[in-house]
């Protein structure tokens, strides 16, 4: 049983209407819970996934999934990604390498879908052996591609990088010497050797 402060008939009337207007708000509010449509399931998820090769042999690497510019999902290559069912594309890279390459592919997937993706990478492994004097030196070799720096290897370090044709500096103190227009096939291991 509720009691008011005995204030006024004005006071009462107040407190009675401010009641009777939450219990009206609240039945409302239940009753328009009540008779609201279910909201629709979001859109079933599609899957991508990626294969990578390195000259014909499995080989590890990651995925970037974008939509336009925006990245939507990344993972590594063999675990699938799960999206949006849609159109994407797919900048896959392999691991390792010093020229860091990569190979861009189109998918769709369709809802509840499975898209795999695979790149194969030709690659070949470089080493430049500095001598001074006749025995091994401590020097460095900088790989040109197109123009434009990809890296640079210790000597007789053995570089993992993709085949082509690059520009080889290599120098040991002040001197430096020059290997033009060197070619690596696919699978090739070559050695260069840089005498001072």
């Amino acid at each position: 049983m509720l009691t008011y402060p005995r204030e006024g008939p004005e006071t009462i009337g107040v407190i009675t209407m401010n009641a009777r207007t939450i219990v009206t708000s609240l039945a409302l509010s239940l009753s328009l819970v009540a008779i609201a449509p279910r909201t629709a399931h979001p859109q079933a998820s599609a899957t991508v996934s990626c294969r990578v090769l390195e000259n014909g042999a499995p080989a590890s690497g990651t995925m970037v999934i974008r939509s336009g510019q925006q990245q939507v999902a990344t993972g590594a290559c063999g675990a699938p990604v799960s999206v949006r069912a849609g159109a994407y594309e797919v900048v896959i890279r392999l691991d390792g390498a010093l020229d860091r390459p990569e190979q861009i592919k189109n998918v769709t997937v369709g809802a509840a879908g499975t898209s795999t993706v695979s790149a194969d990478f030709p690659t070949a492994i470089l080493e430049v052996r500095i001598t001074s004097g006749g025995q091994r030196a401590a020097g460095m070799a900088t790989l040109t591609r197109a123009g434009q720096q990809i890296g640079t290897l210790g000597s007789g370090v053995a570089g993992h990088l993709s085949a082509g044709t690059y520009d080889i500096v290599a120098r040991y103190r002040t001197q430096e010497r020059r290997f033009d227009a060197i070619t690596l096939a696919p699978g090739q291991r070559r050695a260069l050797s840089a005498a001072f």
